[in-house]
């Protein structure tokens, strides 16, 4: 039996864990009803001072979302990038969510504060016309509702690096970086709940970006089409 592997590289806000999970339970809570049965599901917290084993022995790499910033470029997200290079050397099926995401993306590119400020809430994602054509992404609709919290973003794309998704905020909401990586600034694996509570507990800084926290509140849907990529990506492996 095979492995895929879920990197945390954060923890959610406490009342998120207490109610609905840390980053890693809430990648599981959507994973494994659609656990294929020659798959198993790792942990592996990428901050703790342990040795990983090699990417080839797992069938396939989840990296979570964090309060960390990559451009702050701590110690133990920096040790992670060589294993992740090897990783994508490997051809090892690969999917990053939003720290994930701008961790990948500055294995050659560069990830900072977006100059435009945060993201947060329920907001309309467009695939490109790569998207389109994309084995992970192609048989979304155009246009579709994805749950966003990110301070930061890719703000310039590493080598080779293909865009699938973009939105009015974000020009790169989704990449493509070989046959099986990918990676997402998006949360598909976040439910209403769990973005309502983001959004109730970053309220001063949305208003102090000029946002309205009741109106993002107020327009929170399911986005069942970003969290089928979860289960697609079970698929691919």
């Amino acid at each position: 039996m095979t492995s895929l592997v879920i990197i945390k590289t954060g923890d959610a806000f406490p009342e998120v864990i207490e109610q609905h999970g840390d980053f890693e339970q809430l990648f599981i809570q959507q994973l494994t009803a659609a656990l294929p049965s020659h798959l198993t599901l790792t942990v592996w917290d990428a901050r703790e001072p342990t040795t990983p084993a090699p990417p080839s022995s797992f069938a396939g790499v989840m990296i979570t979302g964090s309060h960390s910033m990559v451009s702050n470029q701590e110690p133990w997200s920096e040790a992670l990038k060589p294993w992740l290079q090897q990783a994508l050397a490997e051809d090892i099926p690969m999917l990053g969510v939003c720290y994930g995401h701008q961790l990948m993306a500055a294995l050659g590119g560069i990830s900072d504060y977006h100059p435009a400020g945060r993201e947060s809430g329920t907001h309309q994602v467009q695939l490109t016309q790569a998207g389109l054509q994309d084995p992970l992404f192609g048989q979304l609709p155009e246009r579709f509702p994805a749950q966003l919290t990110h301070a930061q973003s890719v703000i310039q794309l590493p080598p080779g690096a293909t865009v699938l998704a973009h939105n009015s905020h974000d020009a790169h909401q989704a990449l493509r970086y070989g046959s099986r990586q990918w990676s997402v600034q998006f949360h598909p694996e976040f439910t209403p709940p769990v973005m309502r509570a983001y959004i109730e507990r970053q309220q001063t800084a949305l208003r102090e970006q000029g946002e309205d926290p009741q109106a993002l509140l107020a327009a929170i849907t399911a986005t069942p089409d970003a969290t089928s990529l979860l289960r697609r990506f079970l698929a691919l492996l």
